[in-house]
Parts: structure tokens; sequence; C-alpha cells
């Protein structure tokens, strides 16, 4: 069965219908209350048309206004649901790329502005057996690790660190004005973090391995540049156990 859509001028005469009804009762009740008013006070003209007033005010605007708030409150409420599925996965609820990338670049365009060390490290954190999870269970188990690793990785980081997902197997952080030391010893927290957890599908344990590397800069950057730098230096890494390779970009 099809539905039939309405036509938009069958649309509009219904809510003019619906109005003028509404207006006519409006009408007939405001004359209703004055008539009574005037039985209770014929000689007060004056107070019967003051009261009458109040009392017409009290009846149709307190409603309408009433109606306009709950509306500007769902369309304010639609408002943030926009925004917030514009900048976050909605898997992880970390930043999605894109936003990510406008922090990262708002950050070092900021900072050299203001003839300030515009520095920081951007780390990439790859999940290596993702792909084999997603063929083998089902891609919601792909996303459950994702979820995972998120929860794994932001109390990791310190407070004003940025978290983003940047691909399907792949999540970003930047360590805005941090060392190198301060990356690592991050790096190793999440790693220690993944090894103490215990992944599941089904019952059935999964194995989970993750690759990290990073690239420093001190200067001006690009945000593509630094994902690239920071996802070879993922790739090139090969010892779980040895130290987050971290390259240093040259200053321009």
């Amino acid at each position: 069965m099809i539905p039939q859509r309405r036509h938009p001028s069958a649309t509009i005469f219904k809510a003019m219908r619906r109005a003028t009804l509404g207006a006519l009762c409006a009408v007939v009740g405001s004359v209703a209350l004055i008539f009574i008013l005037n039985l209770l006070m014929p000689d007060r003209p004056f107070l019967v048309g003051f009261a009458g007033a109040v009392l017409i005010s009290a009846f149709v605007a307190f409603p309408l206004l009433f109606t306009l708030q709950l509306n500007n409150d769902v369309i304010r409420k639609m408002q943030e649901n926009v925004t917030q599925a514009a900048r976050y996965d909605s898997v992880t609820k970390t930043l999605n790329g894109t936003a990510f990338a406008a922090a990262v670049e708002h950050f070092i365009d900021r900072r050299k502005h203001a003839d300030a060390d515009a520095g920081g490290i951007v780390i990439a954190v790859i999940v290596d057996t993702l792909d084999d999870i997603g063929r083998r269970y089902g891609l919601q188990w792909a996303d459950t690790v994702m979820q995972s690793l998120a929860s794994i990785i932001q109390p990791s980081v310190r407070r004003g660190d940025l978290v983003a997902r940047l691909a399907t197997n792949e999540l970003g952080i930047f360590l805005p004005g941090a060392t190198i030391e301060n990356a690592r010893d991050i790096g190793n927290r999440i790693r220690a973090g993944v090894s103490a957890a215990t992944f599941s599908a089904d019952g059935a344990p999964l194995s989970v391995a993750i690759r990290l590397g990073g690239i420093s800069f001190d200067g001006p950057a690009e945000f593509n540049q630094l994902r690239q730098l920071a996802d070879q230096m993922a790739f090139e890494s090969s010892d779980e156990s040895d130290d987050i390779p971290i390259s240093v970009l040259p200053a321009a």
C-alpha cells in the first residue's frame, strides 16, 4: 500500500481552519467573560474592562507563550543534537576526524599569531586486528572494540588533550604543549590498559593488538602532514614493549 501524500495547500487550509476556529473560540470566550463581569459589577465598567483584559491575557497569552517556549526548547534540543552529530563519532563518542583536524589547526594558528610556541604531539593509535574481528564476528563487535579502546584512552590522557576517531580502526590523540616524555608516558598507560582489559565476542576471547606512533612539532604545521607522519611511525613500530616511536618534525 502506497501512502498518499497530502497536498501543501490542503495542509495550509487545515492549519488556517484550526487557527480560525481557535480565534473564534477565544473571541466567544472573551465576550462571555466580559458579559459575566458586567452582570456581576454593572456599576464599575472601568474595573470590568480592566479585569476582563487581565483575564483574557491570562487565558490567551499564557497558553500561547507556553506553547512557543516548548517549541523553542524542542528546536534548541534539535540544534544541540545536530551539533553533537556534526562534531562527534557516534560509536566512540570522541571527536570525529573533521572536528579534530579543525581543533589542531586552530591551536597551531592561534599560537602562531600570538608569537608563542605552537608545539604539540599527535599520536596515532591503530588496531591491527580490527578487520579480522569485523569479518569473523561482525561489525558490531569491531565497534565495541573501538568503544572500549576509547574508554581506555580517555582517562589516560591529560586534561585538555583531544581524542578522536580518525578511521575505522584508528584513534588520534593531540597533546598540546606536551614533551616526548609526556607522550610516551601516556602511550604506556594506554598499552597497559589494553593489556589489562578483557575483550570478548559471544564469550570468545578477542585478540586486540594496537600500534602507536607519534609526531612532535614545534612550529607551523599542517594537520594532514602530522597525521601521515604519526601513522607512519605507528606502522614502523614492531615491539610493543618498546617506547612509542615519536618523530620530530623539523622546524620550518
